[in-house]
């Protein structure tokens, strides 16, 4: 268990707050956000020894919508609680359909099996749904007989032949879809939003 789990403060030389006050005053843009608590990808910025930001780029960009969005939907307790999970995220950045399309399958599945799923709109249904045929076709390896979801099936196959495919769908599709499922899964928690949050985020990042 590490100090902070356990309760220790989060304060001091080589805590995360330290890191987090650190890397704020050392650049003039982020000390001007205001920030309840530091995120998570801020942290593992400075452990990436990267520039100060919220998207490092030894981070999975997938993953990093996902760390993004759970902060965002976390209560300050909840923030503090995914500190402890910052050096799990380095080196996490590849290139492949296979991690991007099964975080989303992940994040997706966990926004549709919320306890309240009522309070889903017809509209994200019809968008979850999408993202979740596309991931599962692309993690099938595109079978001629399947088509992928949503707008995929018309931008796939032309970015294919531009080779970029890959790239957009990493880069800006699967993020999307990615973070639109936290956000969906947070809002239908029934009130325990830190702790599902919490644990479909260290899912996520026992996939990639």
């Amino acid at each position: 268990m590490s100090r902070t789990e356990a309760g220790a403060p989060l304060s001091g030389p080589g805590t995360p707050a330290d890191l987090y006050a650190e890397g704020a005053h050392g650049n003039a843009y982020y000390a001007r956000v205001a920030r309840s608590e530091p995120c998570v990808m801020e942290l593992v910025s400075k452990l990436a020894k990267e520039p100060w930001t919220d998207r490092p780029s030894s981070v999975h960009p997938v993953l990093g919508a996902v760390a993004r969005t759970v902060h965002d939907y976390s209560s300050r307790a909840g923030q503090r609680a995914l500190l402890p999970l910052a050096p799990s995220f380095l080196a996490t950045a590849q290139a492949g359909f296979e991690s991007s399309a099964r975080l989303v399958a992940l994040c997706v599945s966990a926004a549709l099996t919320s306890p309240d799923p009522d309070c889903i709109t017809k509209d994200e249904r019809g968008r979850l749904a999408g993202a979740q045929e596309t991931a599962l076709y692309l993690l099938a390896s595109r079978p001629t007989d399947q088509r992928p979801g949503g707008l995929a099936r018309w931008w796939l196959p032309v970015l294919d032949r531009l080779k970029l495919s890959e790239s957009f769908y990493r880069g800006f599709v699967a993020t999307e879809h990615a973070a639109e499922a936290v956000a969906v899964a947070a809002r239908a928690s029934r009130g325990d939003s830190d702790v599902r949050l919490r644990r479909l985020l260290k899912q996520c990042l026992a996939t990639v």
